[in-house]
């Protein structure tokens, strides 16, 4: 179970191919024998525990506890009421995936790709790109590694990419600017879910790329789990339940992590306390670090500049604290929380580390949501979500780099946003040929944002845009049909509308597509995009699932697309929008086949995408100042970028292994493999810009009840395929990995504790000098070098 690190080191592509060849090969084995049932002698092929997902599909299959109808009988409820309570078990009864087991979803209709908490608090990360970086067809912005890094999907990010947190938006500005945070805190959450494909129409057309749902307990849908595990808000609270559910029941846990890299030091605590018909939770965090170190001189394109080892202006710092708390009644719950996000970081690259840019950002979010299971025979459930955001950063810095007494607000941001999202579950109902399930989705919200500048106060260019604001108004729906037991369709269709009121400013005729110069004016465009997806779900011999699923779904320009107008200091850019952008189409497909269980366990998918007037922030290779007059002027600081559209084409695939060989050292040894890649292309063939490059890995792990240990390269080849103007080549890279954690149950009268989790990670083993290749400051910014991560976790 030990490597050299030089045997490593050497470890290329030709070595994980082989990887690759094995697991295939001895999945093919496994076919050919088929067997029904493994002897129970071998570990290697215990069952693995479903994977529980929340974010997919609006449509939920309950399955009933084995003991639950027993407890329901108690009651006197009605038959509607009992296969209610039938149908929701308790929290505590839910399983989690074993520890290291790769977790595969197989009941969706597109790749879900789930990160669960025992992963989080091992990998760590203090961003969500951060902690889904190497997962197979996401990758991570990295504009300031563990400070902004916005997660990016099969190459597509920003207004592409949704952003999600216990169902409703995140709320911040990291869709607005790379260099923005975003304000969702792995230490502060107990699951990461990338959905793609068609659920993502649950949650609007800015989601073609994807989902990225976190969830927690910040409002707590069922009573802590030192209650008895019947205790959950689907039954009723009279006896015999009443007396036992009045016994206050408080829960905690403690995380903890100290990484070398950069100095840094994070902990987190969180109680859950209920009884009766309450349920209480609070969590409280925070994270330092100082400049991270790197394995070699970050500038490109200037060698002048003392380093001394570190990545220059890359110190951070965040906070964050929540409480909420729910109420429990017959059939269902309501439930509320107020979260309060902090975050002060340095922006990395030349420009920033000149004028020591920082970005000092806070947020205020209330969230309600709730669930009703009525006694009714058409209407399964009713479930709710509402948010509303109150957000501001400021970008702080030098207006001169020679005057220290500068200092100060260069840009702020603020955002004001209000979501409410509704859905109804109706009944199964027979339709002859197939089982129905349909779910209606009702959707608004509505968003403010401003970006003043102190610069240049009255100007014309008095920040990146003017006040604007936007609404939106949407319906969905969602039909499931089973025709078999192994056979499942899919069709959902969603349509909104979409009104923005904004300004833009005078255009010269060269900025924009038809040459026409634009004078300074109110717009209020309005858009109407209409969705559409069809899925089938078969599964196959073998344990497997396959899929295939279409998309037609329509986007509607955001208002940064639109409006934008000067200067935007910390991304170094002059951000030149299009008030004439129309709706953006993208036409999907997608095939994929999953197995979930037994000894080898893997997720396969290739897709395509055709995109009509793909909307894009174009780099221009002019550089400007503060207005339209500075730019190609000799010394110029930002980069004009202008948003555009063209038609593009993105096809790529995906794929990950696990592969549990056998028996060693009374637990499992095994391996495991990795594999992405997406090509994006203008109608033209030219390239697309800022597109991650061709990925695969493998490895090999041990584990047991307690134990988990393994050794993971991934490789990553050289990204030439870059946009014709302004986009550098990046090179390839390998990011070793290892670690090794222990996870076991302790006696709370010795230990105080009744469950640790705790381990050690080594990142980038090799220090090696890694550029992301879809970063905008690739070119003078690098990932962290060697580094290990020690962390420790107790649940109370």
């Amino acid at each position: 179970m030990s490597f050299e690190l030089r045997r490593v080191q050497r470890l290329g592509g030709a070595s994980l191919l082989l990887l690759g060849a094995a697991a295939t090969s001895a999945f093919a084995q496994e076919l050919a024998q088929a067997p029904t049932q493994a002897p129970a002698q071998d570990k290697s092929s215990t069952e693995i525990p479903a994977v529980t997902v929340t974010a997919p599909s609006p449509i939920v299959r309950r399955v009933v506890p084995t003991r639950s109808p027993v407890r329901v009988a108690r009651t006197g409820r009605s038959r509607s009421q009992q296969r209610t309570a039938e149908a929701a078990p308790a929290t505590p009864m839910a399983t989690a995936p074993q520890q290291g087991v790769l977790p595969v979803v197989t009941n969706q209709f597109a790749t879900v790709t789930v990160v669960p908490n025992e992963e989080i608090r091992r990998e760590g990360g203090g961003q969500l790109g951060d902690l889904l970086f190497s997962k197979p067809g996401i990758t991570g912005s990295s504009f300031a590694p563990g400070a902004s890094s916005r997660p990016i999907i099969r190459g597509l990010d920003v207004n592409r990419v949704g952003i999600v947190e216990n169902g409703t938006n995140s709320g911040g500005a990291s869709d607005l600017g790379e260099d923005h945070f975003v304000p969702i805190d792995p230490l502060a959450t107990n699951q990461v879910e990338v959905v793609r494909g068609p659920a993502a129409l649950r949650y609007g057309s800015t989601s073609i790329g994807g989902v990225v749902s976190a969830t927690n307990n910040r409002i707590p849908d069922a009573l802590p789990s030192c209650a008895p595990s019947f205790q959950t808000w689907g039954l009723p609270t009279k006896a015999p339940l009443a007396s036992a559910a009045t016994s206050p029941c408080v829960t905690a846990e403690t995380r903890t992590a100290f990484s070398s890299v950069d100095r840094g030091v994070e902990s987190g605590v969180l109680l859950d306390t209920g009884g009766g018909n309450f349920a209480f939770h609070a969590d409280a965090y925070g994270r330092t670090t100082s400049d991270y170190n790197i394995p070699a001189y970050p500038y490109l394109n200037d060698q002048t500049r003392p380093v001394n080892g570190r990545q220059p202006n890359s110190a951070t710092r965040s906070d964050g604290a929540s409480i909420g708390g729910s109420y429990f009644f017959q059939g269902g719950y309501i439930g509320a929380a107020i979260t309060q996000n902090d975050s002060l970081y340095h922006i990395p690259g030349i420009d920033g580390a000149d004028h020591q840019t920082r970005i000092d950002g806070h947020q205020t979010k209330i969230n309600v949501k709730g669930e009703y299971r009525p006694d009714a025979t058409a209407i399964d459930t009713i479930r709710f979500w509402a948010g509303a955001t109150d957000y501001r950063h400021n970008e702080i810095g030098l207006l001169d780099p020679a005057d220290l007494n500068s200092d100060g607000i260069r840009q702020t941001f603020t955002n004001k946003e209000q979501e409410i999202r509704t859905e109804v579950q109706l009944m199964p109902f027979n339709a002859r040929f197939a089982e129905v399930t349909t779910a209606l989705g009702f959707q608004v919200g509505h968003q403010e944002l401003s970006a003043p500048s102190p610069d240049n106060p009255g100007t014309l260019f008095n920040g990146l845009w003017d006040p604007n604001n936007s609404t939106r108004v949407a319906g969905y729906a969602f039909n499931e049909f089973r025709f078999t037991e192994a056979t499942r369709a899919q069709i959902a269709g969603r349509i909104e509308h979409v009104e923005l009121h904004g300004t833009t400013p005078d255009f010269p005729a060269d900025y924009l597509p038809d040459g026409t110069p634009q004078a300074a004016i109110s717009r209020n465009p309005s858009f109407t995009p209409k969705s559409g997806s069809i899925g089938l779900l078969q599964d196959l011999p073998g344990g497997m699932v396959g899929s295939i699923t279409a998309q037609y779904v329509e986007r509607a320009p955001k208002a940064a697309e639109l409006f934008s107008r000067g200067g935007h200091d910390a991304t170094a850019t002059f951000d030149i929008g299009n008030p004439n952008l129309t709706i953006e189409t993208a036409k999907s497909v997608e095939l994929g086949v999953r197995r979930a269980t037994g000894p080898f366990r893997f997720e396969a998918t290739v897709y395509y995408t055709h995109f009509d007037n793909f909307i894009y922030r174009r780099l221009t290779g002019v550089m400007c100042d503060d207005d339209f007059a500075s730019c190609g002027n000799p010394g110029a600081e930002l980069n004009q970028a202008v948003y555009s559209q063209r038609n593009a084409n993105f096809r790529g695939g995906e794929f990950q292994s696990q592969l549990d060989v056998g028996a060693f050292q009374g637990g499992i040894w095994g391996i495991e493999n990795q594999f992405d890649f997406v090509r994006a292309t203008f109608s033209d063939g030219t390239n697309v810009p800022r597109i991650p490059p061709l990925r695969m890995g493998g490895g090999v792990f041990w584990r047991d009840d307690n134990w988990l240990m393994r050794v993971n390269l991934l490789h990553a080849f050289a990204q030439d395929n870059v946009a014709v103007i302004a986009e550098t080549p990046t090179a390839g890279y390998n990011l070793l990995k290892a670690e090794v954690s222990y996870k076991t149950k302790l006696d709370p009268s010795r230990f105080g504790a009744r469950e640790m989790i705790a381990g050690i990670v080594g990142n980038n083993l090799l220090n090696e000098s890694i550029r992301n290749s879809v970063s905008y400051t690739k070119d003078e910014v690098l990932m962290p070098g060697i580094g290990v991560r020690a962390f420790a976790n107790f649940k109370f």
